[in-house]
């Protein structure tokens, strides 16, 4: 009885020890979560503290001076200034054309001042409208302007979903006129507070609204009509996939959405799988992969607001360095969704020579009285095997075919860009792709490479020119392309190109006996051309862009650039141990450079066969080992795929097992 007793007494000891434990613990200061949630495109919980010993960095880009943290807590890349340079371009001309229609001229800080009038010539006669030279008009006549920084009550509304420091929100706030608000959203509560405080380093409180939420709920929230935004951006890291099915909603009749892809490895057919559940098209491997990856896009933004009798229409489609950005408009209307079937297509790639054919989904054709009719497509366009090289097909897609540029709307920006090089820092680099795209053929999906057409059949590759002429000279049309510099876009058929290829080899032989039967080379080289190509170099051939020596290609803007590291919550910072190891994975795949002095030692590890035999010369000049070594030194330091003598035997054992020295 005494026993039970002292247990009991011990064990409400221990628990009354316990409660005074835990009452301890809670009167301290209250802990947060050890490790919260990782930021992923705006969809991380709410709630976050941003600690108030957190260093910042101020970086001064265009109009805008932002600060951000030094660690790697909310997301930015510097190498992307060409991208927010062309959307401020992009935006300043759709303001342009959309204030336009109502009457409203906008201003741009640089641009000369243009007297425009906006006249209704069937209301008004024709000599009315025209305004004599240096005169003024009336004041009651005068036409409205927006200029930067001021709100437009009849301006556009945009969105940027996935803010982060709110550079490109305030960039739009502080170097595009006519806008009516900007609203700068991210989930995270330290990019928020962050946003804030840039908000009112930048003085543009009256146009930028800082917002938390979940860009897509955010969006689902805006589909009514009247609450619609005119703009929106969506850059996420990564794909953006989640997004544009609230985005295609979200956005007003006629209104511009502009997207930004940095999944490249999975839009250019390294996981086709992937691929197709985040924008329902297979990728595939191929020399136009970042054009394929524009068109896929393209393609799923199409079949996203298909679903709401809506569609969309390109107005620039961009590949630069390591992302895709594309520009569209929206628009609604059930007759044009109906045609959406015919814009896409499937693609058959030759696993052998890469030629590619295109198969239309669906089939618009005439019909009595002016009507179109709509059917399904015929095909396929292609054999089982490959009638240049007899090798199997791949299937890809479904891609939009229909033309990715507006090549007016792209000639007003690059016009306004041009006479206007000062306000952007990246000018001169817009001004060449932009001029690289209005040259390119716009009812011609996909390219070749001069590099593809020459390896495929193992010969010298032409110039550039040569090709371009004898492509001219056969009745074709060709073009570069901004996603490559070695890029031919033409509309001629892969059988006239093979054709050309041959009548190349003719000049440059290739020497067929070492070309095996089966290869592609060698089917496609034992059949004589049908067409004669003509080399001779043309005027036309070198396209103006080139002849200018304007920048259609970025150089490395600095050292180890490219896509960064995704935003966490107490981010690390940016410091030497991170540089260090990048440049410990840059080219991991590669074997390091080995120098002199690695390599002679470790050649001095190797026995000299000649030295063994007694006929080597060089005595102590000699890069191999010339001391007598045991076996069981000779089978440690020598290559394993060295050949084993007769007569070498390891220790306790009857075969050879290691290896030996000639």
């Amino acid at each position: 009885m005494s026993h039970a007793r002292t247990v009991l007494r011990l064990t409400l000891s221990l628990r009354s020890a316990g409660r005074l434990c835990s009452a301890r613990f809670m009167e301290g200061p209250p802990q947060g979560p050890a490790s919260p949630p990782a930021m992923e495109n705006g969809t991380a919980p709410c709630g976050e503290k941003r600690p108030p010993d957190t260093q910042e960095t101020t970086v001064t880009e265009g109009s805008a001076k932002i600060a951000f943290p030094s660690a790697n807590e909310v997301f930015y890349n510097p190498v992307q200034e060409f991208n927010r340079d062309l959307t401020c371009a992009v935006i300043t001309e759709f303001a342009r054309i959309h204030l336009g229609a109502k009457g409203i001229q906008i201003k741009v800080p640089g641009e000369k001042e243009v007297q425009k009038v906006v006249v209704d010539l069937s209301e008004q006669e024709e000599d009315k409208a025209v305004l004599k030279e240096g005169a003024d008009p009336a004041p009651g006549n005068q036409p409205r302007t927006a200029t930067v920084g001021e709100i437009c009550e009849e301006g556009l509304r945009v969105l940027e979903g996935l803010a982060a420091s709110g550079l490109r929100s305030i960039r739009f706030a502080r170097e595009v006129p006519g806008l009516r608000s900007v609203v700068a959203n991210d989930a995270s509560a330290r990019a928020v507070d962050l946003i804030r405080h840039n908000v009112q380093l930048n003085e543009v409180a009256r146009l930028v609204q800082p917002s938390q939420a979940d860009a897509r709920m955010l969006m689902y929230q805006h589909q009514r009509v009247s609450d619609r935004f005119d703009v929106i951006d969506l850059d996420p890291y990564g794909s953006p996939a989640a997004f544009l099915d609230a985005a295609v909603q979200a956005v007003s009749e006629g209104g511009l959405l502009c997207v930004t892809c940095t999944d490249m490895a999975v839009l250019a057919g390294n996981s086709g799988e992937t691929c197709y559940s985040k924008y329902g098209a297979m990728a595939l491997k191929s020399r136009a992969c970042h054009e394929m990856a524009l068109r896929i896009v393209l393609h799923s933004l199409d079949l996203r607001a298909n679903c709401y009798q809506r569609f969309v229409v390109p107005l620039l489609s961009i590949s630069a360095d390591f992302y895709i950005r594309v520009f569209v408009r929206v628009f609604t209307g059930q007759a044009k969704v109906k045609a959406s079937a015919s814009k896409q297509a499937l693609v058959f790639q030759c696993v052998g020579c890469g030629a590619f054919h295109l198969q239309r989904l669906g089939k618009a054709s005439g019909a009595p009285g002016g009507r179109v009719k709509f059917s399904a497509a015929c095909g396929p366009p292609v054999a089982p095997e490959c009638e240049h090289c007899g090798q199997r097909h791949q299937l890809g897609g479904p891609l939009w075919v229909e033309p990715i540029h507006d090549l007016d709307f792209v000639g007003r920006v690059l016009e306004a860009v041009s006479t206007n090089p000062g306000r952007f820092h990246t000018s001169e680099r817009i001004r060449g792709v932009l001029s690289v795209v209005t040259e390119e053929l716009p009812d011609v999906p996909l390219y070749y490479t001069l590099d593809q057409l020459s390896s495929t059949i193992h010969c010298s590759t032409p110039s550039l020119l040569q090709l371009r002429s004898a492509l001219l000279h056969a009745g074709f049309q060709v073009s570069l392309s901004h996603a490559c510099k070695n890029a031919v876009k033409t509309d001629a058929p892969a059988s006239a190109l093979w054709d050309i290829m041959r009548c190349w080899e003719k000049q440059c032989p290739v020497k067929r006996e070492r070309l095996s039967e089966t290869s592609p080379a060698f089917r496609i080289l034992s059949v004589e051309p049908r067409l004669q190509a003509n080399f001779t170099i043309r005027d036309d051939a070198n396209p103006s862009s080139r002849q200018r020596g304007l920048k259609r290609f970025q150089a490395n803007p600095e050292a180890n650039w490219g896509p960064r590291p995704r935003a966490r919550p107490g981010g690390k910072a940016v410091g030497e141990a991170m540089e260090d190891r990048r440049r410990l994975l840059q080219n991991k795949r590669k074997e390091p450079a080995e120098d002199l002095a690695q390599r002679a030692a470790r050649l001095k590890t190797f026995p000299c066969k000649r030295f063994k035999k007694g006929t080597c010369q060089r005595g102590d000049q000699c890069c191999y080992s010339h001391r007598p070594l045991t076996p069981e030194a000779t089978a440690e330091a020598a290559p394993t795929d060295c050949p084993q003598t007769p007569n070498q035997k390891p220790p306790g054992s009857g075969a050879t097992t290691g290896p030996g020295v000639d």
